[in-house]
């Protein structure tokens, strides 16, 4: 009988995955977009910068901002998704840089004024194939039932038989 793998190399494991994901995209890094791992579930977090203010007036976060961080938390999850029963079976290494789905187009609807406080959001992958995926993401501030914004995208999927 096989032993069970302690939690920490588990944890471990994942963290280091999604680590990985994370650093192959500069611009996660200039936006301080961060993602919160319970299991298989991301939660995104745009910690609050003055620099992602588009209108000092109200103030309210740029919709270009908003956008990306949507689109981001899209491409994320969905790569989650991906990579998950390959790291969790342990049928493979997981290759030293991984392939990201290339986005076909991405819709956003803005609900109300990005506050200027950190925002938080989570996608669902709604369809996901061989070539082609579609992800629904939401965000939101000081209450999960009231979103400030909302977005569809539709993904080519990395041809997974050729190495990056």
């Amino acid at each position: 009988m096989n032993k069970p793998e302690p939690v920490q190399v588990i944890k471990q494991r994942r963290d280091a995955a999604l680590q990985q994901l994370l650093s192959d995209v500069p611009y996660i890094q200039f936006l301080g977009v961060q993602f919160d791992r319970r299991g298989d579930e991301l939660t995104a977090v745009l910690p609050f910068k003055e620099d992602h203010i588009g209108n000092p007036m109200l103030p309210a976060i740029h919709g270009g901002v908003t956008a990306a961080f949507l689109e981001i938390t899209a491409i994320i999850q969905l790569s989650w998704a991906m990579i998950w029963d390959d790291m969790e079976g342990k049928t493979v290494d997981l290759p030293d840089r991984i392939q990201l789905p290339k986005t076909i187009d991405f819709t956003v609807d803005y609900l109300r004024s990005g506050l200027p406080r950190d925002a938080y959001a989570r996608a669902r992958v709604n369809r996901s194939g061989r070539r082609y995926a579609s992800v629904h993401v939401e965000a939101w501030q000081d209450n999960r039932t009231k979103l400030f914004a909302q977005g569809t995208g539709h993904f080519l999927m990395p041809d997974r038989t050729k190495a990056p």
